[in-house]
């Protein structure tokens, strides 16, 4: 069997969930506001988020369904997303350990399902077939993302890049292209989705060095588990060469995010094949 790229390793975000619910880029709340639109909401409905992490969507979506299931394969994620929830007072959340790839979950059961950053991590196929058969008829599927702290052409984020790229492990996502839409798109129309489409959403957003380290601790290729001793070099590297590049210490990042949209017929038999597993 092919060893999967260090970043795709099932411990790959160990001793990230604190930072990746604290220093990962926020989802403009318009971008939640068209989805839920489009996606037609009603607030009477239950939400399934797989791979949720520390619960990033579930939490900031709770508000507008009467149930949420978030699931997600590390325990540490699920139990900083619990603690999260209720620091804010949500009782409407459910959360799960598990792999997205072996779910179980009722047929026509949710109303919306989410994918955050992730379905470029799960088998797609695998994952897309029987979460057409969890939604009700005429529901909708969302996979959506973001950029990372230093994607992007400003100089600030060019010095940040070349201190990670001596400190980390393996090879930053910053520095390669982003996952096609295309192909995932393809996926979810092959697994009997229809009206599958993009929606774009940009954004500002102000970083300081503290939140830009952690940003990177959040990260499967720049974790503290992964720098180990070289945790506290990194930071004072990190910092000089920010500082250096905008001696002000704010640092205004231009960002797009996105959605992928896509339906269950209103009227659909389940896919071709049935389920890929039974438990």
């Amino acid at each position: 069997m092919t060893e999967p790229p260090p970043n795709f390793s099932p411990d790959a975000f160990a001793g990230t969930a604190e930072y990746y619910l604290r220093y990962r880029l926020p989802y403009p709340p318009a971008l939640f506001d068209d989805l839920c639109r489009r996606a037609g909401v009603t607030g009477r409905g239950r939400l399934l988020d797989l791979a949720c992490g520390p619960g990033r969507i579930a939490l900031d979506l709770a508000p507008r369904f009467a149930d949420v299931w978030a699931l997600d394969l590390e325990p540490q994620m699920i139990a900083v997303g619990r603690a999260e929830a209720e620091r804010r007072g949500l009782a409407n959340l459910h959360w799960l350990v598990g792999r997205a790839e072996e779910f179980t979950a009722p047929a026509g059961g949710f109303e919306l399902i989410t994918i955050g950053e992730a379905f470029h991590r799960l088998d797609q196929a695998l994952v897309a077939r029987p979460c057409l058969e969890w939604l009700a008829p005429g529901a909708c599927l969302a996979t959506m993302g973001g950029p990372g702290a230093i994607t992007g052409p400003e100089a600030w984020q060019d010095a940040a890049r070349e201190v990670v790229r001596r400190f980390a492990r393996h090879q930053s996502p910053a520095n390669t292209p982003p996952p096609q839409s295309g192909a995932q798109n393809e996926v979810l129309r092959r697994a009997g989705f229809v009206d599958v489409a993009d929606y774009d959403f940009d954004d500002t957003y102000e970083w300081t060095t503290e939140s830009i380290i952690g940003h990177i601790y959040s990260t499967s290729y720049g974790s503290k588990a992964q720098l180990g001793d070289r945790a506290t070099a990194f930071e004072a590297e990190l910092t000089e060469a920010l500082l250096a590049a905008k001696p002000t210490g704010r640092f205004r990042q231009q960002t797009t995010f996105g959605y992928t949209l896509a339906r269950r017929p209103p009227v659909s038999a389940p896919p071709k094949g049935g389920l890929p597993r039974s438990g």
